[in-house]
């Protein structure tokens, strides 16, 4: 065996590792690199606040003091920083419910922005193990938070300690400044170079009873490959605001630069919305509203074929829902699929064919959040975790499935949906027509002279027979006949799926030249213009009479209205004959019976005979 000697490494204690044979060598400490957290932020923005490059999408914003719904240009990861300081501000409702105000502050032209909140203020004194002030702890340090403690339910919008030290990570300058009315203490501190430098607090004295927060930030926009705040990121911003006027309640004043934002409920916010989707119809749609507890607010309206959803969890917009969305709408779809289904017994709708018809706003305060990620998007959470339950009552539900328009717009879906199946069937007027087994085509079907022809339905082949002998007497020139072979499909309880399946409807569709969903007001278009049925005057005969004429009348009614479009040969179910000679012909049973009784026993020279088409 042969032994390959190995050249022993030059320059060992350089520690060369050639890791591109055509490129320059790296050495070990260059090829593998330890950050600081605060490194791994700025050089990774992407894991913890989102993309730092411009996205283009379909979003609502907030412009001209309106709900708008337009293609929108932004950075996620600047829109993601200025959320963690506003829904850091709501969160002090829930822990401090005095708070009854939120103002807010944007300011593109000086590329700074400010989110005060009152209500209790951070502590202002040392932290004990950390010897640092509370409130540099909170916002210059990472990885603190007061909601560490999953062992206590809360629901604030921050869990993992990053939040606000995100937004002083990636701004300029960021001021925080908060009075504690407690301890009478103001303090106010300014952080600067991507949190790489901070100032020496400032504490000063506060009246007792004076609690505020306030954070001011600069954006750093060269992080964001930007120059100024531009109109959509703004607009986005303003929407953000308008979306905690409406979750936070009528408790609560919202400002926006100076002036109050005019939502005082979380209806209020919703016909912001509605008032949009009205531009496009005659008026808003019909919104029905219910708050089963404190924890839950729904509102429920009609979607154009397209589920919508406006959810947020602990003031956090979930701009693609999760399971806080799909248990509000598991419960009206469900109901409304089971109205419908009932109403219909051929629709077969499920729930997410209802789901399509629904636009859902939620607003839930959730026990300790968890979300596919650090931008907070979708709720992950399992249900039997949220903390309460919202079951929406039976009269809730009754009023969004018949009240809305969502049952309507999901049956005529159905409609629809069966209609363009059944399509799939259709006949034509043409001359010839193949592959249809025992079909006696008449010669001018199809032709010009279609109007003339009539194409005779038979109880089976012996009918058929009798009808083909008549044939032999009056031609076949407008004359078919297709035979039946036993009972056709009750069309009003079938699936369009039973009923597109079903080879003897296929056969009289093409037969006829029939199609779906077509006003006829004469037989012109079709292969021929008389349908003839015929059967046995017997109970069965009679209800395959019945089921033919269900069928056109489900389907082509205005067929029934044209003249002698639809026709029956009448044969007698029984005959009586006496002995004189005197024949009684009689087309019903219940006709005979009536005779019969009125014989009073007396049938003596009467001979009875029973036929059928057939025989």
């Amino acid at each position: 065996m042969a032994v390959e000697k190995k050249r022993p490494l030059q320059n060992s204690n350089a520690a060369n590792v050639d890791s591109d044979p055509g490129g320059p060598k790296k050495t070990i400490e260059e090829m593998y690199q330890k950050k600081t957290q605060l490194e791994h932020i700025l050089l990774r923005p992407d894991t913890y606040v989102g993309s730092i490059e411009k996205h283009t999408q379909n979003l609502w914003i907030y412009e001209n003091d309106k709900m708008v719904h337009r293609s929108v240009t932004y950075v996620p990861g600047l829109y993601k920083i200025f959320d963690e300081i506003l829904v850091n501000a709501a969160d002090n409702k829930q822990r401090d419910p005095s708070m009854d105000s939120l103002k807010v502050v944007i300011d593109a032209e000086q590329n700074f922005i400010s989110v005060f909140n009152n209500g209790d203020g951070v502590p202002v004194e040392v932290h004990q193990e950390e010897k640092v002030y509370v409130p540099e702890l909170i916002f210059g340090h990472l990885l603190t938070s007061s909601n560490y403690d999953d062992t206590e339910k809360k629901t604030t919008g921050g869990r993992n300690g990053y939040g606000a030290k995100l937004t002083n990570i990636f701004s300029t300058e960021f001021v925080i400044e908060t009075a504690d009315g407690r301890r009478l203490k103001k303090y106010k501190q300014v952080f600067s170079d991507n949190m790489g430098k901070k100032s020496e607090p400032i504490i000063t004295k506060c009246k007792e009873g004076d609690n505020w927060t306030k954070v001011t930030f600069k954006p750093d926009l060269a992080k964001f490959n930007m120059t100024h705040l531009e109109d959509d990121v703004v607009a986005l911003m303003k929407k953000r605001v308008l979306d905690l006027a409406g979750c936070l309640g009528k408790t609560v004043k919202v400002e926006l630069n100076g002036q109050r934002v005019p939502v005082k409920s979380f209806q209020d916010y919703v016909d912001f919305y509605l008032k949009s989707a009205a531009a496009f119809q005659t008026e808003p749609p019909k919104r029905y509203h219910i708050r089963p507890n404190e924890r839950w607010e729904i509102v429920v309206t009609l979607s154009e074929g397209q589920f919508q959803q406006v959810s947020f969890v602990n003031g956090i917009a979930t701009i693609k829902g999760g399971t806080h969305v799909d248990y509000i709408t598991n419960q009206i779809a469900n109901y409304v699929m089971t109205v419908v289904n009932k109403k219909n017994k051929n629709a077969n709708v499920k729930a997410h064919n209802v789901k399509s018809y629904l636009w859902v706003f939620i607003n839930a305060l959730i026990d300790n959040p968890a979300f596919d990620s650090q931008t907070k998007e979708t709720l992950t959470i399992r249900q039997s975790s949220f903390g309460s339950a919202c079951e929406l009552t039976p009269d809730f539900l009754k009023n969004v499935a018949t009240k809305s328009g969502i049952m309507d717009s999901v049956l005529s879906w159905v409609n629809f949906k069966q209609s363009k199946d059944l399509k799939k069937t259709d006949g034509a007027k043409t001359e010839k027509i193949s592959g249809i087994e025992k079909l006696e085509d008449a010669n001018c079907a199809g032709g010009k002279n279609s109007e003339k022809c009539t194409l005779i339905l038979t109880e089976g082949d012996s009918a058929k027979a009798l009808a083909m002998a008549g044939l032999g007497v009056v031609g076949r020139d407008f004359y078919g006949v297709f035979p039946l072979r036993g009972k056709l499909l009750n069309v009003r309880e079938a699936s369009s799926k039973q009923i597109t399946e079903n080879k003897e409807i296929q056969y009289i569709k093409q037969i006829l030249g029939l199609q779906q969903g077509k006003e006829y007001n004469n037989a012109k278009a079709l292969r021929y213009g008389h349908l003839m049925i015929m059967t046995d005057q017997d109970h069965d005969g009679s209800h395959i009479k019945g089921l033919l004429i269900n069928f056109i009348h489900s389907f082509w009614p205005s067929l029934l209205r044209v003249p002698s479009f639809l026709v029956e040969f009448i044969t007698p179910i029984v005959k009586a004959t006496h002995r004189n000679g005197t024949v009684l012909s009689f087309y019903t049973m219940p006709e005979y019976e009536a005779w019969k009784d009125n014989l009073r026993g007396n049938a003596s020279g009467w001979s009875i005979k029973y036929y059928k088409v057939g025989l």
